[in-house]
């Protein structure tokens, strides 16, 4: 039985390539493309199977990049309950300029998504089995998908019986800390955002995170602060968590990284506190790896033991 599923209905292709400057109307010479699977819970996904947990990543795919998706998840070894659906899965394009090292990433908004398509989705979170503990569901909804989808997915998950994480942003954000989930992991621009707040300063975050906690829009809160580590919140208590200082490489997947790592510790019975601790030395160990590369197991241990 797998207790940890992750749900991303918009996943795609990351192809990353370098560029020596970045030149409007030029031919520009790039590198080889390196290409990877892309999308948030299919990395949160990818990371837990590094961690030793076998967390099925549940994603539509269509056309040649969602074949590629499928077989680059496989050869990884990543478990998967991939929707077939007619439409093509998207590419996105993260180029480097060696120049500056200035990193740009480029996101396509992905296939519309029917709601035949989108309830097949859900209905793979359960599979054939008993329901998770955990769904974990991060990125972006695709065109076609109603902002309240989280929130009602956050219902279902209840109902299950199971604990839904949520790592979105915008409006889709909003209506399901209206409805309420488990565990949220906001970015700071996300939480300002959130609650109104621009410019906050920590004890003010602080505040506001057990607030919201208090008001029913989470049991746990996270709030990711970038190389600052992350504030968290729950009904038990709070704290801050500082990240260990290392070399940035690139900043993709490290918030991804950071939820994986939390609910893996989670699921193994630490405590908030720690968990939260665990995730950030996650997201310490997603930095220091170039391009779209995500975190090692080694480097995630090694990093969490340093914190103590």
């Amino acid at each position: 039985m797998a207790s940890i599923v992750t749900l991303t209905l918009n996943p795609a292709i990351d192809e990353s390539t370098s560029v020596a400057h970045l030149i409007s109307e030029r031919k520009l010479r790039c590198s080889q493309p390196h290409r990877e699977p892309g999308g948030g819970g299919i990395n949160v996904s990818r990371v837990l199977h590094r961690l030793g947990d076998d967390a099925p990543a549940v994603f539509p795919a269509g056309g040649p990049a969602g074949g590629l998706l499928d077989q680059l998840l496989e050869a990884e070894g990543v478990p998967r309950r991939l929707v077939r659906i007619e439409a093509w899965t998207r590419e996105n394009l993260n180029v480097l300029e060696a120049s500056s090292g200035r990193q740009y990433r480029f996101c396509m908004p992905g296939p519309e998504l029917s709601a035949a398509d989108v309830g097949r989705c859900v209905a793979a979170l359960r599979g054939n089995g008993p329901a998770p503990i955990f769904v974990i569901a991060s990125g972006s909804l695709p065109p076609g998908v109603d902002p309240s989808f989280y929130a009602d997915l956050a219902c279902r998950v209840q109902e299950w019986g199971g604990r839904l994480v949520l790592d979105a942003s915008g409006e889709a954000l909003r209506q399901a800390v209206a409805r309420g989930v488990y565990l949220l992991k906001p970015s700071l621009r996300e939480f300002q955002e959130l609650t109104g707040s621009p410019g906050a300063d920590e004890s003010r975050l602080q505040e506001l995170a057990r607030d919201l906690v208090a008001g029913g829009g989470c049991e746990v809160l996270v709030l990711s602060l970038g190389s600052g580590g992350a504030l968290w919140a729950s009904s038990a208590g709070a704290g801050r968590v500082a990240a260990p200082a290392v070399p940035v490489a690139s900043g993709v997947g490290a918030g991804d990284s950071m939820v994986a790592g939390i609910v893996h510790a989670l699921s193994g019975g630490r405590a908030v506190g720690e968990a939260v601790r665990y995730g950030v030395a996650a997201a310490a160990a997603s930095v220091i790896q170039p391009g779209t590369a995500l975190c090692r197991k080694q480097d995630v241990e090694r990093l969490y033991l340093a914190m103590a």
